[in-house]
């Protein structure tokens, strides 16, 4: 490794049923693969080091739930804004630190809920966005896995959905975004709602995508 080469901080704990730790594990060899040195963290406190923000090109996010003070929060977003990438995926990005509405305008996106258990269902490339490099050459495939009904804000680029069929509640077939990009100031936000378990990355598009993702966001 040189001193020339990117700098990835995984920052990864909350709550333990996403197994933050064993899944951001897939990830680390990718990161050093492509010529990160990676930091993990498991304290919120390291979105307060300005200075090693400021030297970081990548966050990956995995924390669901918990709280974030409004300092972390605050040195998180200034480090998006000044260029640091953010990424992350299904609730250790879109299932955090649901009082701070500033995090949620940061990610572009929060987590409503999930129909029971795990689904059958199919993850829709949007086609208007077939040349993003996310999803470039990606069709359409199938997951078994938790269907996250999202919140989300307008100002986001939306490469992939599932869809949600009429029922009692709902009279009509409801299209979520289920994953996206977005600017934020300097900075590239990834997030993807799949995630759940380990072997949801087994299937290659959500491996793929989450591994372009990655690169996407980063400076």
């Amino acid at each position: 490794m040189t001193s020339d080469n990117r700098r990835a901080l995984v920052v990864r704990g909350g709550w333990a049923g996403h197994e933050p730790v064993k899944i951001t594990d897939l990830f680390l060899p990718f990161l050093r693969e492509h010529g990160f040195d990676v930091q993990t963290s498991d304290t919120l406190d390291v979105y307060t080091d300005a200075a090693l923000l400021a030297a970081t090109d990548l966050v990956v996010q995995c924390w669901t739930m918990g709280e974030i003070t409004k300092e972390q929060s605050a040195g998180l977003s200034a480090a998006v804004h000044a260029g640091t990438g953010l990424a992350g995926w299904h609730g250790g990005i879109v299932d955090s630190f649901r009082g701070d509405v500033n995090y949620t305008l940061l990610t572009g996106g929060q987590f409503l809920m999930h129909p029971d258990g795990f689904s059958d269902h199919t993850v829709s490339v949007v086609g208007e966005r077939a040349g993003h490099p996310v999803i470039a050459g990606l069709s359409d495939f199938q997951v078994h896995t938790e269907k996250y009904w999202m919140a989300t804000d307008p100002y986001i680029d939306t490469l992939a959905t599932v869809e949600f069929e009429p029922d009692e509640e709902r009279p009509v077939p409801v299209t979520v975004p289920a994953v996206w990009t977005r600017s934020v100031g300097a900075g590239r936000v990834f997030v993807s709602a799949i995630g759940h378990k380990p072997d949801d990355f087994d299937v290659p598009e959500v491996r793929t995508l989450t591994e372009r993702g990655l690169l996407w966001a980063s400076r």
